[in-house]
């Protein structure tokens, strides 16, 4: 019986013992690689560069004012529509003291002036309309008479001028009312009523009361790398992603390249600028941060495949065509253009053709 326990468990032994042999061995083997295929397809492809920016009215104006003083009263917020000549601001003057006193003394002098020459005046006349004196000599306190009127009407037009911003004869006060000069969109108001105001002259340029621009007409700014910019050229299109609105895409024509690059962050860039096309009713706020794909090269509905299912080989370019269940053989293809994902194929495939991909 002991000896019957004993050849079975050695019997036991040896078959767990060649179990282990033949699973080991089993396991050593390589399974066979299953590779996927995928066909040719008709897709677009579109060699571009990007661009990045920001799109901007064509036309943004700053109104500023004629004369210095203070904002009376605002007639406009930001999103206001306005048109030409439509009322901005009012600004109410506060004279120079050194200024307004030489205006009123001018005024005094011209009153003393005219009251002389109205008593010369009025004594030559009497002495003409008696001839006791000649036309000529008559003529000459009359003269002075309506000089002396016109030095005072001068005098103190330019009092209320100083005081007011305008003239009697102007007949409104045009300089202190602030204009709107183009029809538009009122961006910005970066004033407040009872702000100080300087006027625009020729040495300084003044206080901004309102920025306008016509929001129809927007044009992208952008900034292109030195080593992009001598594959673009004026005329070519871009399509713009503004972040703002993911939803859509905007066509634009670029139509100036600058000449001149500037260094920026070790690189040399290039400023450009397109024109956007807006669709019908859509509306683009100022400033939006916006990049622009320029596209260099464009060919639609052509036979492409992806370009990690190329080989290469020297010079020339392959990949591997299924002839039965994997199994594979080289097909040498002309290429075209690509995109940096897609490759077009020029000859040497179908759409019917499997092309080896990945293992499984």
């Amino acid at each position: 019986m002991k000896t019957i326990l004993k050849v079975i468990a050695a019997l036991i032994v040896v078959g767990v013992f060649v179990g282990t042999i033949i699973y080991l061995y089993k396991k050593s083997q390589a399974k066979p690689i299953v590779y996927t295929t995928v066909t040719a397809v008709k897709m677009d492809i579109i060699k571009k560069t990007v661009a990045t920016g920001s799109v901007v009215p064509r036309k943004e104006i700053e109104i500023k004012p004629k004369v210095s003083g203070i904002i009376e009263k605002l007639y406009v917020e930001p999103g206001d529509i306005v048109k030409k000549n439509d009322l901005i601001a009012q600004v109410k003057i506060i004279p120079d003291m050194i200024n307004l006193n030489n205006a009123e003394s001018r005024v005094k002098r011209a009153e003393i002036q005219l009251e002389e020459a109205k008593k010369n005046y009025v004594r030559y006349k009497e002495l003409f309309e008696k001839n006791v004196i000649p036309e000529a000599e008559y003529l000459t306190y009359d003269i002075a008479f309506r000089s002396a009127k016109e030095e005072l009407d001068s005098a103190e037009d330019n009092l209320q001028l100083i005081r007011e911003g305008a003239t009697k004869k102007a007949g409104q006060v045009t300089n202190t009312l602030i204009r709107s000069t183009i029809d538009g969109m009122v961006l910005a108001v970066p004033v407040e009523e009872g702000n100080s105001v300087i006027e625009s002259n020729t040495f300084n340029d003044g206080t901004t009361i309102a920025s306008i621009a016509d929001m129809n007409e927007m044009i992208f700014e952008g900034k292109v790398d030195e080593s992009e910019v001598g594959k673009i050229r004026e005329g070519m299109n871009l399509i713009l992603s503004i972040g703002a609105i993911e939803a859509d895409k905007f066509s634009a024509i670029l139509e100036h390249i600058s000449p001149k690059g500037v260094a920026e962050n070790g690189a040399i860039q290039f400023e450009i600028r397109a024109a956007v096309k807006l669709k019908e009713d859509q509306f683009i706020r100022a400033g939006y941060s916006a990049n622009a794909d320029i596209v260099l090269e464009r060919r639609d509905s052509v036979l492409a495949i992806n370009e990690n299912l190329l080989v290469f080989e020297g010079d020339t370019a392959y990949v591997e065509v299924e002839t039965a269940p994997q199994t594979y053989e080289k097909r040498m293809i002309k290429t075209g253009l690509s995109d940096g994902l897609s490759i077009e194929v020029l000859d040497g495939l179908s759409l019917e053709d499997k092309i080896k991909s990945s293992p499984q």
